[in-house]
């Protein structure tokens, strides 16, 4: 898997094969050394268009324990702020060693438009664009259901209700995909104009 932009383009192999990966690498964080050579001698940039405090850091503190290099990129100090477009910023990006670029916009698919646009050849993972999707935080809220309820398996049979505002809601969407991909039966509750009708 080159990028990862939305939780509805997993398979259910993936998705396992994601959070398999995850459960054993968060084992790092007990050790004595928290590092790992995965990504020794890949440049990781975490472009963050969109502020961000514990979803930057987690990225970061990922990347670093991994072994990578790690850019963490601000808009606001950037010339972003004076106009410059994502495509142009994102080819200066991958100019100067980019292997990886972790986006957070505002603007749903602009971590799409990133990956399938052709203007870079970078990975790109989706730290949340507009209302769109969170994938990431969906894999995380999957992981730790399955912890609780489900070790090493899918998460059939598991009823999950999601309250809140679900319409505009990113991380909403990206876990009722993901979830239902993992067999979970998933409802949502929400005022009646906030619900999106999912199914």
């Amino acid at each position: 898997m080159k990028h990862l932009i939305s939780t509805a383009d997993l398979t259910k192999d993936q998705a396992l094969g994601l959070l398999d990966n995850a459960q054993e690498l968060g084992a790092v964080s007990q050790r004595e050394v928290k590092r790992l050579p995965a990504l020794r001698g890949k440049t990781i940039v975490n472009l963050f268009v969109e502020n961000s405090t514990r979803t930057r850091i987690s990225f970061e503190i990922a990347a670093t324990r991994l072994s990578a290099d790690v850019i963490n990129f601000s808009a606001a100090t950037s010339s972003l702020s004076k106009g410059e477009s994502l495509k142009d910023t994102a080819q200066t990006l991958e100019a100067l060693g980019a292997d990886a670029i972790v986006i957070r916009h505002p603007a749903s698919g602009a971590a799409h438009n990133l990956a399938h646009r052709g203007w870079i050849s970078a990975s790109i993972v989706n730290a949340g664009d507009g209302s769109h999707e969170h994938p990431t935080q969906a894999l995380l809220d999957a992981m730790t259901i399955r912890q609780r309820l489900a070790p090493g398996s899918d998460l059939k049979g598991i009823k999950v209700l999601i309250v809140g505002d679900i319409k505009h809601s990113r991380v909403a969407r990206s876990n009722i995909h993901l979830l239902q991909t993992l067999g979970a039966k998933v409802e949502v509750a929400g005022p009646e104009d906030l619900d999106a009708n999912w199914h």
